[in-house]
């Protein structure tokens, strides 16, 4: 295909999936254009809505029960697509998944995730990609560890209760069953996040809080995640706490990192070139991207300007649809995007524009075929 526009968009979040996002806009701009070949590529960054977004690109969904982060069976997915599986934290181990929502910052744990990794693995996949986001515990990834074989034990040989305050008390590493587990595997991080495992800019400091943890609770998250570093440098030779990612996920970057042998991939690049992106982008003469939100947070890698960036490689001009935009003229041109639209240039209403973002989008969608130049004449 040639002369198409390519629909590239992440989720709306709280209101609209990436696919439906992508399927509004593309009502919209072939109302105002029919005779504009349009190629629809649902995206994500890494965080909710990854394993949704490879689905709609042309993975298998597979469907299991697995952990919640507080230890009660939820039902979570993961996709499928020859031996690689893309497997999203958040569907198992997110805030989401929280009974009534209700925190748990020092007992929730990442095992759920890593029974899907594990399931994955016995489904015959070879290369797990890991998206990290919206994670509700900060176990440095010791519960996904746990759930695929290794034993954190205390002083007294048992094993340690779930959840990040119990690192505290963590003993030793027996790695178990995990290496034979791993055996050809390849486990790659999909995350954004640069954050280290400690200190002031580390999964405790900064993420803890965004979890229900109180100062008090942030201190001894700290303690237990710099105990957990310490026994995995002395027991299995990880030195990854300093590495950037470490802290994602309330640690699980470094877990995965000093436990699987992980390597981390900047999460939108690293997925855009998995759901086919460049294939996509050939020929294209406007790529149209976007999300919920366009602020500041956008600027550091979020989805759409990781679309853009990649728009820009292939010399093809990106815009973006958002539900609100925060950024400047010059920070959007400095992000590739060459201009942005949002709902609320149509509805000032926050919450009409969350409720209605569907018909909203289509009627910017139409807009845009209307008057975007690129859209004027032949490609």
């Amino acid at each position: 295909m040639r002369g198409h526009v390519l629909i590239a968009p992440d989720k709306f979040k709280g209101s609209l999936t990436a696919a439906e996002v992508a399927g509004h806009v593309a009502a919209g701009l072939a109302r105002a254009r029919p005779d504009v070949p349009l190629a629809l590529l649902p995206v994500a960054d890494g965080g909710d809505g990854t394993v949704e977004a490879a689905v709609a690109c042309g993975f298998t969904e597979v469907r299991t029960t697995v952990s919640g982060p507080t230890g009660r069976p939820v039902a979570a997915s993961y996709a499928v697509r020859d031996r690689t599986a893309v497997i999203e934290l958040a569907e198992a181990s997110g805030l989401r998944r929280l009974p009534g929502g209700t925190p748990a910052p020092l007992e929730a744990s990442s095992r759920g995730t890593g029974e899907l990794i594990g399931a994955a693995i016995g489904r015959g996949a070879t290369r797990i990609v890991l998206g990290l986001g919206g994670s509700a515990c900060t176990d440095g990834g010791a519960g996904m560890a746990a759930a695929l074989g290794a034993r954190l034990l205390d002083a007294s040989g048992e094993p340690l209760p779930p959840g990040g305050g119990a690192l505290r008390s963590l003993a030793s590493i027996d790695p178990g069953g995990l290496p034979s587990r791993l055996r050809g595997v390849t486990v790659v991080v999909a995350s954004d996040v640069d954050n280290r495992l400690l200190g002031p800019a580390g999964a405790a400091a900064v993420f803890a809080p965004q979890k229900g943890a109180t100062p008090a609770d942030v201190r001894a998250l700290e303690r237990g995640l710099t105990r957990l570093d310490e026994v995995a440098r002395r027991d299995l030779g990880a030195y990854a706490a300093a590495r950037p990612g470490a802290g994602a996920a309330g640690g699980t970057g470094f877990g995965a990192m000093a436990f699987l042998g992980a390597t981390v991939r900047p999460g939108i690049a690293y997925l855009l070139d998995l759901l086919g992106f460049p294939a996509r982008v050939a020929g294209a003469r406007l790529v149209i991207t976007g999300e919920g939100a366009l602020d500041r947070q956008s600027l550091r890698g979020k989805a759409p300007v990781g679309v853009a960036r990649a728009a820009a490689r292939h010399g093809v001009p990106a815009i973006a649809v958002a539900g609100r935009c925060a950024l400047t003229g010059e920070q959007l041109r400095k992000a590739r995007l060459q201009e942005a639209h949002a709902l609320t240039d149509l509805e000032p209403d926050p919450e009409r524009c969350m409720a209605e973002a569907g018909p909203l989008l289509e009627r910017l969608a139409e807009r845009i075929g209307r008057e975007w130049p690129a859209l004027g004449g032949a490609a």
